[in-house]
């Protein structure tokens, strides 16, 4: 995959989110904030019977997107859609069985200024409410949502989901055994009125005084599916 050589690069959030992905055949999933194609990519090679779309408001990412959609012979599964998730267009609406999505994390003002080029990926100019309502226009009924985002974003995050999906599941993501979960997994399908919240045990990526890969964490690097338990 290519990336721009100044900037924002993709990494184990995209990784992370697109392992987290479970699809039937013939499902139609959207990346909601696709940038140069990290999880997309990732998830067409490993769900092979599910076709894919991916919308970005950025054109000259769009064009990198493009060629690596291209370049890794996935145009027949893969459709870029240039968009912004601030605007919830009719023809999105309970369009994708799925959507899932790695938001900007930081509010404009909350964080130091950031590297040229990673404006877009880290400062979320459309607010987390805002992405979460696309996400809910994006879906089809009972369809479902998988956002990864900071730990310190999960209230927020269910205050939104609750009144409006079921079958909430979080999973924490921790560095290593002990340690406070920095990143979480959520998913949760719309419309439904069923289930409790659940909080999962997660995933430890680290084990060991040399902090290498869990055996969890290297399977996901390989390719392998995230499993929620």
């Amino acid at each position: 995959m290519r990336q721009f050589a100044k900037g924002y690069r993709a990494g184990l959030d995209a990784v992370l989110l697109a392992a987290s992905i479970e699809a039937k055949p013939d499902q139609r999933i959207l990346e909601a904030g696709c940038g140069a194609g990290a999880a997309l990519l990732c998830c067409a090679q490993r769900l092979r019977e599910a076709r894919f779309a991916g919308i970005e408001r950025d054109k000259k990412v769009l064009e990198l997107t493009q060629q690596n959609v291209a370049q890794n012979a996935l145009s027949d599964r893969i459709e870029i859609i240039e968009g912004d998730v601030g605007q919830r267009t009719d023809s999105l609406l309970n369009g994708y069985d799925q959507v899932f999505s790695n938001p900007p994390f930081f509010e404009p003002g909350t964080i130091p200024k950031v590297g040229e080029g990673k404006e877009g990926a880290y400062m979320a100019e459309t607010s987390l409410t805002d992405w979460l309502k696309f996400m809910l226009h994006a879906v089809k009924p009972k369809g479902r949502i998988t956002i990864i985002h900071r730990a310190a974003a999960l209230a927020d995050i269910l205050s939104f989901l609750q009144p409006r999906f079921g079958e909430i599941q979080v999973m924490p993501i921790k560095p290593y055994a002990g340690a406070p979960a920095k990143r979480i997994l959520v998913r949760a399908r719309k419309g439904l009125r069923k289930g409790d919240t659940v909080l999962l045990d997660g995933l430890t990526l680290y084990e060991g005084g040399d902090r290498q890969l869990s055996d969890r964490a290297n399977d996901i690097m390989s390719g392998g599916q995230l499993e929620w338990i």
